[in-house]
């Protein structure tokens, strides 16, 4: 009888949540993916891949032009310099990218500091890899300070000689908060007194609202050369279902990486990087990107604001919270699974993005909201909640 690497882990809410929005035909604002189709151009650029023979395997570590693009799109972007050959892995989906990164570099009896809440397959990779999780929570939101912001004070004393990798997230999966420069500096800080790795979930880099600019880790020097840096095509050209996504590392580090990615799954679908090659040449794709989900934001936004939901800032990512605490006393999961049966609109709580979701600390009134969707979608969810 097989003994589980994973005892703790069954059906998430996530499951939960999408099954009961259908059960119920509810709207489902709560999976992080769109309701649109992506841009044709790139569908196009995909058939004619396939057309022009690219069906076989491509590089282990990627198609070479696509490698380059990304290396002179993160150079123009962060001002960090990428060696295509040596430095940037193309793969299969951001999460992939993040498992093999802790694979790569936690050993058993590793510590690895997570901060939560956070994206819920970070301490599964944790522990596949033989490392333990070190949750320290970020400061919630108050009346004085709307926003989730990291306890860097915090994250200083939970590191320990075992303290092997600190994975940062921004924008941030599900608070929608961003580092800043001040945050960066903290980083900085700790880098330079403790001898660990950096593991930066950047998926959202290209949704960044209000004038303001995504931090990359890949902006300092000092952090760069101990940092992986991942990012995602599926979520910045709305192809969440190619599993498309790349790894940006130094070489010592990528090297190691790459070890990983060769028997995970070696390579990623050659017409889909062939494709994304192609439509990288134009900036436009994604520089676009702030002002169309903004709109979005906004409209959900001015709609939550009729109701008794108070909208949390958005800075960041195409998620949004709303604090119900004026609504319920529930805890955050009961309060969303009322929500979706009782008006018809699927949201996913905040608590199920902390290590233990049940508990008190975890549990602040908050649920997720996604608007990455039509904008008739969100208009009939508004419509359904102004019943609150």
């Amino acid at each position: 009888m097989i003994v589980s690497k994973l005892p703790d882990i069954g059906t998430t809410i996530f499951t939960t949540m999408s099954s009961l929005a259908q059960e119920t035909g509810a709207i489902n604002l709560g999976q992080g993916f769109p309701d649109f189709e992506p841009d044709p151009a790139l569908l196009d650029l995909v058939t004619s891949a396939m057309q022009q023979g690219f069906n076989q395997y491509p590089a282990m570590p990627g198609y070479l032009p696509l490698r380059r693009i990304i290396a002179g799109k993160v150079q123009e972007t962060y001002g960090r310099t990428y060696d295509p050959d040596t430095e940037i892995t193309v793969t299969s989906g951001a999460t992939q990218a993040l498992m093999t990164a802790i694979l790569a570099s936690v050993h058993p009896g590793d510590e690895v500091i997570v901060i939560e809440p956070c994206y819920d397959a970070y301490a599964p990779a944790i522990r596949l890899a033989g490392g333990s999780p070190i949750y320290v929570p970020m400061h919630a939101p108050t009346e004085a300070s709307p926003g989730y912001s990291i306890d860097w004070g915090r994250v200083r004393g939970s590191i320990t000689s075992k303290t092997r990798l600190l994975i940062v997230n921004s924008p941030h999966n599900p608070t929608g908060s961003i580092l800043s420069g001040h945050d960066l500096d903290a980083l900085e800080e700790i880098v330079e007194r403790h001898d660990l790795l950096l593991l930066s979930d950047e998926v959202y880099e290209h949704l960044v609202f209000d004038g303001l600019v995504h931090q990359s880790l890949a902006r300092r020097p000092a952090l760069a050369e101990r940092a992986f840096i991942v990012s995602s095509f599926g979520k910045t050209f709305h192809v969440t279902g190619w599993k498309v996504g790349y790894c940006c590392a130094p070489a010592a580090l990528m090297r190691e990486f790459r070890k990983v990615h060769q028997f995970m799954v070696f390579t990623v679908s050659s017409p889909f990087q062939v494709a994304l090659a192609g439509f990288l040449t134009h900036p436009e794709h994604y520089l676009g990107l702030p002002a169309f989900f903004k709109e979005k934001r906004d409209l959900l936004a001015a709609g939550l604001a009729s109701t008794r939901l108070k909208v949390l800032p958005a800075p960041g990512t195409y998620f949004m919270l709303a604090d119900y605490s004026e609504i319920s006393d529930l805890s955050e999961a009961d309060f969303s699974i009322w929500l979706t049966r009782t008006f018809g609109v699927a949201v996913i709580p905040v608590s199920a993005f902390y290590a233990d979701p049940s508990a008190a600390e975890s549990n602040h009134r908050l649920v997720r909201f996604c608007f990455a969707k039509k904008e008739a979608t969100l208009q009939e969810a508004v419509s359904r909640l102004t019943e609150l």
